[in-house]
């Protein structure tokens, strides 16, 4: 799958939806996004499968 996608994550800090737009032509990434609720900032690792489903995992720049 190539392209942009939209995914829901929980927020690790205040527990609040957010989207992200997620780029799936790489297969795996590693970043930091502020949570546009309490602008904490996530660390985000991004998965895209061979059948182009797309697994993001949330988590507190403490437990990183």
């Amino acid at each position: 799958m190539n392209g942009l996608e939209t995914v829901s994550v929980d927020c690790p800090y205040c527990g609040e939806l957010i989207e992200l737009v997620v780029d799936c032509s790489l297969i795996e990434q590693n970043y930091i996004e502020d949570c546009e609720v309490c602008c904490r900032p996530i660390a985000l690792t991004v998965h895209v499968d061979e059948d182009g489903a797309v697994t993001v995992s949330a988590r507190s720049e403490d437990d990183s």
